[in-house]
């Protein structure tokens, strides 16, 4: 992790910007003691494949068959 001051942070950016797309952690420090971590951010959301979860779920033969604790209720 690497700390810089805010006012040494204004000029070298674009170089603290390399060093978080590279993993690693920059904190930048004011003179009042607080502090601020860059971090790196994906603007693109991961989506899910189609059809990587085929063969994991089964269903069985009779799924859709009516169930014997509902007979009560059906017409």
């Amino acid at each position: 992790m690497q700390q810089v001051a805010l006012i040494e942070a204004e000029t070298r950016l674009a170089e603290l910007i390399g060093i978080v797309a590279g993993g690693e952690e920059v904190v930048i420090t004011k003179d009042d003691g607080s502090a601020f971590k860059i971090i790196s951010y994906l603007h693109k959301r991961p989506y899910p494949k189609f059809g990587s979860a085929k063969g994991l779920i089964e269903m069985s033969d009779d799924f859709d068959e009516p169930l014997e604790d509902f007979e009560e209720y059906m017409p």
